[in-house]
């Protein structure tokens, strides 16, 4: 097969530079991704691999090459990637601009700005699939932009503490130092969203609430954003518990991976239950997201595929 050739004039040895990264480390990252070989000489490159993912790999390098004005970092080529391989671009340009800190915060994947819109337009919306997808991430980008927007009072982000189980008494500190671990990862999205003081006085207001699922029982929660994470070790009583506290001007995001259960053997997930009880309801929307739409390091979206493709195996040509 013949090489796709590409080549940037006039010369700009400092873009080159830029796009090559040190040592050609976004090249690697390039060959990686698309499973091609790239040859450099200069400012030309010869791509070597199956004609459609050499031509991908040289949209890349032309991509990367326009924004090579200064540094690439590591996350720059690795979302970058991920919005070539796409075969929607359209739908990737039309995604939904979210008032955050992150100005270039958008979906990446077609499957991510139909996301976006589904909780903009539901009251009620589940994201189910793998690692790494953005279903908790662009969960927290929403509820930060309707704050800033003022279109909610309040945001309540909600986890199930089920990992800890019964050792949640040999943690040291009071309850709410015993289940902050497991709640981290919603902490870490807010800094990231809206910076680390803002967060803070948030917290202090009770305009963002972070608490364990157990702690929902009784309330009713009216003009607030709440997102549920983790969702697959929940029971289906505390996945309806959960449903039904939902009050007036509310919006509710569940996110969850059912291939991740840490609920005990022979227990039902209420994520799974839900998503057969709920899925004609009106009002409430569902996006399934695939290792496809996973925007971490490349080797994520390989390793979620290698799984499912080992679990498809196990369960036979009938599953």
């Amino acid at each position: 097969m013949k090489p796709v050739e590409v080549s940037f004039k006039p010369v700009d040895n400092q873009r080159l530079a830029n796009l090559c990264g040190v040592l050609d480390e976004n090249l690697r990252q390039i060959e990686a991704a698309f499973d091609v070989t790239i040859a450099r000489r200069g400012e030309r490159f010869a791509l070597s691999g199956q004609p459609r993912q050499a031509e991908l790999a040289a949209q890349a390098l032309e991509k990367f090459y326009a924004r090579a004005k200064q540094s690439l970092s590591v996350e720059d080529v690795q979302l970058g990637l991920i919005e070539v391989a796409q075969v929607q671009p359209a739908a990737i340009a039309n995604a939904p601009h979210l008032k955050t800190r992150r100005p270039d915060l958008h979906g990446r994947t077609p499957r991510q700005v139909g996301y976006l819109k589904q909780i903009l337009a539901h009251d009620i919306t589940f994201a189910i699939g793998p690692a790494g997808t953005g279903k908790t991430y662009l969960a927290v980008a929403c509820a930060v932009d309707a704050l800033e927007r003022d279109s909610v009072k309040r945001i309540v982000l909600v986890r199930p503490a089920v990992e800890a189980g019964e050792r949640l008494g040999f943690l040291p500190g009071d309850m709410a130092q015993k289940v902050d671990p497991y709640l981290r990862p919603l902490y870490d999205a807010l800094y990231d969203l809206m910076g680390y003081d803002k967060v803070a006085k948030q917290l202090e207001r009770s305009a963002i609430e972070i608490a364990p699922l157990a702690f929902m029982r009784g309330r009713t929660l009216s003009q607030a954003f709440v997102i549920l994470d983790e969702a697959q070790n929940t029971t289906p009583e505390q996945m309806k518990m959960f449903l039904t506290r939902i009050g007036f001007g509310s919006k509710a995001v569940v996110t969850g991976d059912v291939t991740q259960t840490d609920l005990p053997r022979g227990q039902k997930s209420g994520l799974i239950e839900a998503s057969a009880v709920l899925k004609r309801v009106r009002g409430i929307a569902f996006t399934h997201f695939q290792s496809s739409d996973v925007v971490r390091h490349p080797l994520v979206q390989r390793i979620v595929t290698a799984y499912d493709r080992h679990t498809k195996a196990q369960a036979g040509p009938d599953a």
